[in-house]
């Protein structure tokens, strides 16, 4: 392949990156690796309804492939990173086009998920740096056991403020997947007059599902149906 043709495909990268379609396109496949994450971590956390013996085994099979799972976890980590620096530059690139606000601002084509988008990202990236510190490293669990997930769990969530900061950030978890999902189907085209309603209804979907899963691991623990 000729240095040229190298040159002409770098320089259409940077122009698609440059443009708004390009950053939407980038948040819509980098929210799609990190909603695949979360999804599969939801299957993973929800075998601590199996007992101690499965989630434990759980969390040793993860590490008995430390090549794997750090490559999973840069992969993240360059998603995560694409996803911010993106919405960031779309949300500049917003103000730019409308620097004076409205006189009287109405949400009509906008609901709330919509509206949260921006500030509800920093809340859930501040929600994973403690969650790693947390559940992960254990830097902040003062009962954490290294390589005893389901003990590490039940203790963490016994405490009500951490299961309410938990519950609360799922909750604004589900309001981003929930707006993501229809914006990624946007962005990649999918979207169309006749299909519209199916695919919010498919957003809200996963929304629900994704939250549901996550919180009712610190409410199990909280009743006592977990311990």
């Amino acid at each position: 392949m000729s240095t040229t043709v190298l040159d002409a495909r770098g320089i259409r990268g940077v122009r698609f990156w440059a443009s708004t379609n390009g950053k939407k396109a980038v948040m819509a496949v980098t929210g799609a690796i990190l909603f695949l994450f979360v999804v599969f971590h939801m299957l993973g956390n929800l075998q601590v309804f199996e007992g101690a013996e499965q989630m434990n085994f759980y969390g040793l099979a993860l590490r008995r492939f430390p090549e794997a799972l750090w490559a999973v976890r840069i992969i993240l980590l360059v998603s995560v990173i694409a996803h911010i620096w993106a919405s960031i530059l779309l949300a500049v690139q917003k103000k730019k086009a409308r620097p004076v606000g409205y006189e009287k601002r109405k949400n009509i084509a906008s609901d709330y998920s919509s509206r949260t988008m921006y500030w509800s990202g920093p809340i859930l990236l501040a929600f994973v740096i403690y969650h790693l510190l947390h559940m992960t490293t254990g830097t902040v669990h003062p009962n954490f056991q290294e390589g005893h997930p389901y003990e590490n769990v039940v203790a963490g969530f016994q405490v009500w403020y951490v299961s309410a900061w938990y519950i609360f950030s799922m909750i604004l978890l589900g309001l981003h997947i929930r707006h993501g999902a229809w914006s990624a189907f946007q962005s990649l085209g999918a979207n169309h007059p006749r299909h519209t309603p199916l695919l919010k209804k498919a957003a809200m979907t996963l929304a629900v599902v994704v939250t549901a899963g996550y919180i009712s691991i610190p409410v199990a623990v909280m009743l006592g149906l977990v311990r």
